[in-house]
């Protein structure tokens, strides 16, 4: 498998270590999400001078934006606790009722990627999201009957990167939902500041204004980067990031100036010289850059159409102008390519 620096969900121990000391704590912490944090520190204050639970929350963006801080926000702001899961783990309604039973008055129940919910649990949850009671089944066959079960007022906060795929009695069930935002290089530029500062990290102000240019407007990123830029400061410099070694850290990494690494550009390479620029089907995409598709849709496409270096059309994905000149290839470069045609590609989407 492919090794990713910047987007990887298998952290090492000691990443996930460091994860836990760059996060937020409190609202005042955070920076960007300026009208989400106005309105989530709002609705926090509501319900603590009312005594009462939060109204359930979904979080939904591009993976990396803050939806699992923002959660460990909320629930440290209304001074309860929390309880972390996902969707692909609560597998047996059992598994629901096990983690409701437990919780508190008040507490938080965060549920990441809810979207991939087993459909039979998430049923289980509308009763205990609207009326906060779960029915158990007792036995099977001819003594089968059904318990129902009290459980404290609790807050569900739930995270999607494919809002769409949730279901509407789900998504009409959840009070209060947000959408989070790429980040300014500004805003990015404070959170890599900070960052260094909790790792105790010596580094100069345009060192992190590059660094957060080039992370996507995504903060996980920035903290990746600036890791391992931290890694080549402490091996090949004197442990100090300037300009000169975020630059040097940056070109090794394979992040450009604008922010598009490897795997980006291959896929506008791709399109651009195997395909005449497109259009062309995802998955043939994915195929000719040895990726997955759910990954080039959710991870690396949105940032491409986001910055102009693609667009999707009903007919598939095109390569726009801006693609041919950050890769410095002639408009007309990707002619001898090969047809876009989806004749092979029935499944594209």
């Amino acid at each position: 498998m492919r090794e990713d620096y910047l987007r990887s969900h298998e952290v090492s121990s000691g990443d996930q270590e460091i994860d836990l000391i760059l996060r937020p704590r409190s609202f005042a912490d955070f920076h960007g999400q300026d009208k989400l944090k106005e309105n989530l520190s709002v609705f926090v204050l509501a319900a603590r001078q009312r005594n009462e639970s939060m109204d359930h929350v979904l979080l939904h963006g591009p993976p990396g934006l803050g939806k699992t801080t923002f959660s460990h926000i909320v629930a440290a702001e209304l001074d309860v606790d929390i309880k972390v899961t996902s969707g692909p783990i609560l597998d047996k309604p059992a598994d629901l009722a096990g983690l409701l039973s437990n919780l508190e008055a008040r507490d938080v129940l965060f549920i990441d990627e809810i979207h991939r919910l087993n459909s039979t649990v998430e049923e289980y949850l509308y009763s205990a999201m609207e009326d906060f009671v779960i029915d158990i089944l007792l036995d099977s066959g001819a003594n089968a009957k059904s318990v129902r079960i009290s459980i404290s007022p609790f807050t569900l906060i739930g995270a999607t990167t494919r809002s769409g795929l949730l279901t509407s009695p789900l998504r009409n069930r959840f009070g209060i939902t947000s959408r989070l935002e790429y980040y300014t290089s500004d805003q990015l530029t404070q959170i890599v500041l900070r960052a260094a500062k909790l790792l105790k990290v010596s580094i100069h102000r345009d060192a992190a204004r590059e660094i957060a240019r080039r992370s996507r407007g995504t903060p996980r990123i920035a903290g990746n980067l600036l890791r391992r830029t931290r890694d080549f400061a402490q091996v090949k410099g004197k442990g100090i990031i300037d300009r000169e070694m975020s630059e040097h850290s940056l070109a090794a990494l394979e992040v450009d100036k604008s922010g598009l690494d490897e795997m980006d550009n291959r896929i506008l390479r791709s399109i651009i010289l195997k395909f005449s620029g497109g259009p062309v089907g995802l998955s043939t995409i994915a195929t000719a850059c040895s990726e997955e598709a759910d990954t080039v849709e959710e991870v690396y496409e949105p940032f491409l159409i986001q910055e102009g270096y693609l667009e999707r059309t009903p007919r598939g994905r095109k390569a726009t102008s801006k693609a041919y000149q950050h890769l410095k290839i002639p408009q007309d470069g990707g002619k001898d390519g090969l047809s876009s045609s989806s004749l092979f590609d029935p499944l594209d989407r």
